[in-house]
C-alpha cells in the first residue's frame, strides 16, 4: 500500500513539474531559405524562415520571436485591436441593431478587423506545412474580398455624390460584388499555380482583379474629392478620403515591388521588407477610411437616406453573398492543394 501510494505521488510530482515547461516558450530558431520547401521563400529573403512541421504551440509562441514573418503578424495584430476599441467607441453612439444606414458602417468595422486578423492568422501560423501555408492565404483572401466589397459598399453609400450615383447604380454594387469574388479567386489560383518565379503570370491573377475592384470602389471618393466645391474643401471626412488614397497607392507600390530589399539583398530578413511597409500603409488607409465613412454616416445623412431608402438590407444580403462565394472558392482551393501535395508525396 504504502509503495502504491509512493508511485502515484511520484508520478503527481512529475506532471506538477511539467506544468511551468508547458509555459515557457520554446526556444527561438530561424532557418534559412535552402531548409524550406520553395512555397515560402521570398525574393531576397535568405534567412529568418521558421522551420515547418513544428507544434502549433510553437508558432504561436513565434509571435513574442524575431523572424521574417514578425512584423506583418504585428502590424495588422495591433490595427485589429484599434479597430476593435474603435468599434466598442462607435458602438455606444451608434445604433447598430435599429438604424438601418448604420449597416454598412457595420460591414466595413467588421471586414476590416475580419481581414486584419485573418492576415495576422496566415502570417504567424503558415509556416507550419505546405497544405497549411496555402490554407491560411486563402482564408486571407476571403478576408481581402470581405474588406473590398465593404470599402465599395460604404463609397457607395456614405461618400457618393448624387450625380455620380445617377450614373453608375446600374451596375456598381453588382460589379463590386463580382469583382470581390474575383480578387479572392485570382489570389487563390495564384498562390496555387504560379510559384515567385513566375511573377508575371501570378501577378496578373492576383492585381488584375483588384486593381480593376479599387478604380471601381474608389470611384465615388475620386468623384467627390474632384467636385468638391471650395467652401467643401475644409471638410474633415474629405480630408480623410484623401489620406486613404494616399496611402492605398502607396501601399500597392510596395505589395507589387520587393523594395527595400531588392537594393539590399541578404540585409532585410527580418525588418525592412517591402511586404511590411506594404501593410503599415494599408493599416494607415483602413483607419483613415472608416474615420471617413464614420464622419459621412454623421454628417450626410439627407443625402444617402434620399439616394438609397431601404436598401440597406439588400446590400447587407450581398455581403453574405460575396463571402459565402469567396469561401467556397477558398474551401475548393484548399482541396485541390490537398490532392496535390498527396500525389507529390507518392
Amino acid at each position: 500500500m504504502a509503495t502504491a501510494a509512493t508511485e502515484r505521488l511520484s508520478r503527481l510530482f512529475v506532471n506538477v513539474r511539467q506544468v511551468p515547461q508547458l509555459l515557457v516558450p520554446p526556444s527561438p530558431s530561424t532557418v534559412s531559405s535552402s531548409e524550406v520547401p520553395k512555397v515560402f521563400w521570398r525574393p531576397y529573403i535568405h534567412t529568418g524562415y521558421r522551420p515547418v512541421h513544428q507544434t502549433w504551440r510553437y508558432y504561436f509562441w513565434t509571435l513574442f520571436q524575431q523572424h521574417n514573418e514578425a512584423i506583418n503578424v504585428w502590424t495588422h495584430l495591433v490595427a485589429a485591436l484599434i479597430l476593435l476599441l474603435r468599434f466598442q467607441q462607435l458602438s455606444q453612439r451608434v445604433d447598430f441593431g435599429q438604424d438601418p444606414h448604420a449597416q454598412p458602417l457595420l460591414i466595413i468595422v467588421v471586414a476590416s478587423i475580419t481581414y486584419l486578423t485573418f492576415s495576422t492568422l496566415a502570417h504567424l501560423l503558415q509556416a507550419k506545412s505546405e497544405f497549411w501555408h496555402y490554407s491560411f492565404f486563402f482564408m486571407d483572401y476571403v478576408g481581402v474580398a470581405l474588406y473590398q466589397y465593404g470599402s465599395a459598399l460604404v463609397h457607395y453609400y456614405y461618400a457618393i455624390e448624387p450625380g455620380w450615383h445617377e450614373r453608375i447604380r446600374a451596375f456598381y454594387v453588382p460589379a463590386a460584388v463580382l469583382l470581390a469574388w474575383l480578387s479572392c479567386a485570382g489570389s487563390c489560383y495564384a498562390k496555387y499555380r504560379y510559384h515567385q518565379a513566375a511573377r508575371l503570370l501570378g501577378r496578373l491573377c492576383q492585381e488584375a482583379p483588384s486593381g480593376l475592384a479599387y478604380a471601381l470602389d474608389i470611384s465615388p471618393v475620386i468623384h467627390r474629392i474632384y467636385s468638391a466645391r471650395s467652401s467643401e474643401r475644409d471638410d474633415p471626412a474629405l480630408l480623410y478620403h484623401k489620406c486613404q488614397v494616399l496611402f492605398f497607392l502607396i501601399s500597392a507600390f510596395f505589395f507589387s515591388h520587393p523594395y527595400p530589399e531588392k537594393w539590399f539583398p541578404g540585409k532585410c530578413h527580418f525588418f525592412g521588407q517591402g511586404h511590411q511597409i506594404f501593410h503599415v500603409f494599408l493599416v494607415l488607409c483602413t483607419l483613415a477610411q472608416i474615420e471617413a465613412v464614420v464622419l459621412d454616416y454623421e454628417s450626410r445623412r439627407q443625402i444617402y437616406s434620399e439616394l438609397h431608402g431601404d436598401l440597406a438590407h439588400n446590400f447587407s444580403a450581398l455581403c453574405l453573398f460575396t463571402v459565402t462565394c469567396s469561401v467556397l472558392t477558398a474551401a475548393y482551393m484548399a482541396r485541390k492543394v490537398k490532392r496535390k501535395l498527396s500525389f507529390k508525396e507518392e
